[in-house]
């Protein structure tokens, strides 16, 4: 059965929604993971900015702009709720820095035919080769032009939080409890919210979204680990290098053929794990090869790290003079376990999904979100949907319809919140 959505204020959602997306994925805000200051790049502050003087256009006062760049905003309960539990909702400010996300040119195209899509580059969005594109014919879509990445990760979440902020603000008669926002940067960079001010929080439960298709509800994720291998080799004249030259570039070339091709990224799904070498650089003297770890169990993840070690031996061996040295640094851990502790918060998301005619199903997230580190805090933090579609990449879209139906869940979540009674939905 397809996945629809009854909306009753489409048009009206759509304006709150579409504008604003348009207007944010045009702000470059590329993270770069070899800057270790938070935020790493200016353009995340400049979308820092424009979203908190946004939210104090919209009669916030209760806004604040952190010394590292978080967003965060308090709206008030409606009279007489005021002592129902708060309740979050997250975004993340950050795009990824796998393929340029400057100068985005999103395309609106409206009542899409069902045809292939020609981009910049010789790149296509071809409804052959994908299946969402195709069961989109006749409803309006945005993509990219193909130079760029689209940035629906994660701007289509702030504009869907956004957007539902905008609309309870212009219907008091909707009764809800407290209510924060939370727009955090470097997410992509999997830093894991180093410098979040958790005791600005008073939410008893939060909410991503940074999610996929319509329906897409998520409560576990990857164990995330970032390894740099460091290789320091022997230079010596390569005329004179016999015997006694180790090149360090090499070695670190050496190091990345030994991790099993059937376990990356390309080979595997599901709840299957994967070694990601993500970036090489160096010269004959020293090189660092970064890598990244991802399994659902931490058992898993923790048989790869030890790997890597052996990975480092095998490879000293085969260049006499050479040095390997592994460093390991946790990025975010599996939330499903703390989320399952608290059982209502997932199942006030499955009713306002279900009230909102949106048929639901759970989905392990093959990565992972600022709510997998905000859960390891203490606040419960599901993740769900945005209608975005193949992230990080030149052939990124997002479907208008699913980011209108996310909007709308996130207002039917404020709705229920504030019917929510009972000491366990306090935040301790």
């Amino acid at each position: 059965m397809e996945n629809t959505v009854n909306l009753v204020e489409d048009i009206r959602i759509a304006d709150l929604v579409v504008p604003r997306f348009l207007n944010y994925v045009r702000c470059w805000t590329t993270s770069d993971r070899h800057i270790e200051e938070t935020p790493s790049t200016p353009g995340q502050w400049e979308l820092a900015r424009r979203l908190a003087e946004e939210l104090r256009g919209l009669g916030i006062t209760e806004v604040e702009l952190t010394d590292h760049g978080y967003v965060l905003a308090r709206v008030p309960a409606s009279p007489g709720k005021e002592t129902q539990p708060a309740v979050a909702f997250m975004a993340h400010l950050d795009t990824a820095e796998d393929v340029p996300g400057k100068d985005v040119k999103p395309q609106v195209v409206k009542h899409y035919d069902g045809r292939r899509i020609e981009l910049a580059g010789g790149l296509a969005l071809d409804p052959l080769e994908d299946p969402d594109l195709a069961a989109h014919q006749g409803r309006d879509i945005i993509h990219t032009d193909g130079t760029t990445l689209l940035g629906a990760d994660d701007k289509a979440g702030i504009a869907e939080i956004m957007g539902a902020l905008e609309y309870i603000l212009a219907h008091p008669e909707m009764k809800h409890g407290p209510v924060e926002l939370i727009f955090s940067p470097d997410e992509e960079t999997g830093k894991g919210l180093p410098e979040f001010p958790l005791e600005w929080v008073k939410s008893s439960a939060c909410y991503t979204l940074d999610g996929g298709r319509l329906g897409e509800l998520e409560v576990e994720c990857f164990n995330a680990y970032g390894a740099e291998v460091h290789c320091t080799g022997r230079a010596i004249h390569p005329g004179y290098g016999r015997g006694l030259m180790a090149n360090a570039t090499l070695m670190a070339a050496a190091f990345a053929t030994m991790l099993p091709r059937s376990e990356s990224p390309e080979a595997t799904d599901g709840y299957y794990g994967y070694y990601n070498p993500m970036e090489i650089k160096g010269d004959a003297e020293t090189a660092v090869l970064t890598v990244y770890i991802r399994d659902f169990e931490r058992l898993g993840a923790e048989r790869r790290l030890a790997a890597l070690e052996y990975f480092a031996r095998a490879v000293e061996a085969q260049f006499p003079g050479g040095k390997i040295r592994v460093t390991i640094k946790p990025q975010y851990y599996n939330m499903k376990e703390k989320i399952l502790e608290r059982p209502e918060v997932l199942e006030i998301l499955k009713k306002a999904a279900s009230n909102r005619g949106i048929k639901f199903y759970m989905k392990p997230i093959r990565g992972g979100t600022d709510g997998s580190r905000l859960t390891e805090l203490g606040i419960p933090t599901p993740n769900i949907f945005t209608g975005g579609r193949n992230w990080h990449s030149r052939i990124e879209w997002a479907s208008v319809s699913e980011m209108i139906a996310a909007c709308e869940l996130v207002i039917e979540l404020i709705r229920l919140w504030g019917e929510q009674t009972g000491e366990h939905y306090k935040n301790a």
